[in-house]
């Protein structure tokens, strides 16, 4: 039986410099056809783990869902970093790896992880660096960003790579560090199992949400109309009147969305090619079945 939750929340998350991140975007929503409302602030990062701490002391019925990958691949080579010795054996030893080694860097930065001496060669990075194992073409996938590609889901990228509007790497590995320091106080699923009672978070692609909308043309909204035109998908007809309509405030409304009807999907909480190991090592992103 798959547990039912009241209210959801979707985090669009960001991995750039600095302390006040207008990338980061949260939205709540009070159920499956209820429009979600943005909390109207400019968030950093550990605004956003006061926020999840918080609800985790209150005991939040709340399913969170984030844009990172909660792990780096580790299937296809037996590890996260294969040829260093300090390579981690499991996404919760990977989230303190990141955390450790980035303890100088403020506002949950990393890059002193990403320039490290041994953890930049698995990086493409600016300015033409790429590490000498960093893999061929686009670089290494975890499993389920492999089926995501070759089922069609949605254009997933390789968190090793950390070029390009595409690229997923830095804010999953502020995530990372986000995570940690959750301390488990708010479970991650399937990393950790869902819990009966309390909030737990997931991993989400917001572009997912976009395409199960129906929305054509690319997955951007910058507007009232084409956000309108994606919620319509969830049959909601009332849009949020925004300040702005930015790519992360309309991607955290439509998630939010989505989410509070994917939700209650028990073939999303139990995808086929998920196993407890899998789980332990590379997450999953919830969504895909």
């Amino acid at each position: 039986m798959t547990r039912r939750f009241r209210r959801f929340a979707c985090i669009d998350w960001s991995g750039a410099r600095g302390e006040r991140q207008k990338g980061i975007a949260v939205a709540v929503s009070e159920g499956p056809g209820r429009t979600p409302k943005l909390i109207d602030r400019t968030w950093s990062r550990q605004d956003v783990l006061d926020w999840l701490l918080d609800h985790a002391r209150r005991g939040s019925d709340l399913l969170v869902g984030i844009d990172v990958s909660t792990a780096f691949p580790f299937l296809d080579t037996g590890a996260y970093f294969p040829g260093w010795a300090a390579s981690p054996a499991d996404a919760r030893s990977l989230w303190r790896l990141v955390d450790a080694i980035c303890a100088g860097d403020p506002h949950l930065e990393t890059g002193s992880f990403v320039d490290h001496v041994e953890a930049s060669r698995h990086f493409r990075r600016h300015g033409g660096r790429q590490g000498d194992l960093f893999g061929s073409g686009n670089g290494r996938y975890r499993l389920v960003e492999r089926i995501c590609r070759d089922d069609r889901h949605a254009p997933a990228t390789s968190c090793f790579n950390l070029v390009g509007a595409a690229q997923v790497g830095k804010s999953s590995l502020t995530g990372m560090r986000l995570l940690h320091r959750l301390d488990g106080r708010v479970p991650v699923w399937p990393i950790d199992p869902l819990p009966d009672k309390g909030p737990a978070i997931v991993e989400i692609y917001t572009t997912i949400a976009a395409r199960t909308a129906g929305l054509s043309g690319g997955s951007k909204m910058r507007d009232a109309d084409r956000l309108r035109a994606g919620l319509a998908g969830y049959g909601i007809h009332r849009v949020p009147d925004l300040a702005r309509y930015d790519d992360h405030s309309t991607d955290a409304i439509l998630t939010a969305a989505w989410l509070a009807e994917a939700a209650a999907r028990a073939d999303l909480w139990h995808p086929s090619a998920l196993s407890s190991h899998i789980a332990a090592v590379e997450g999953w992103t919830f969504g895909i079945p």
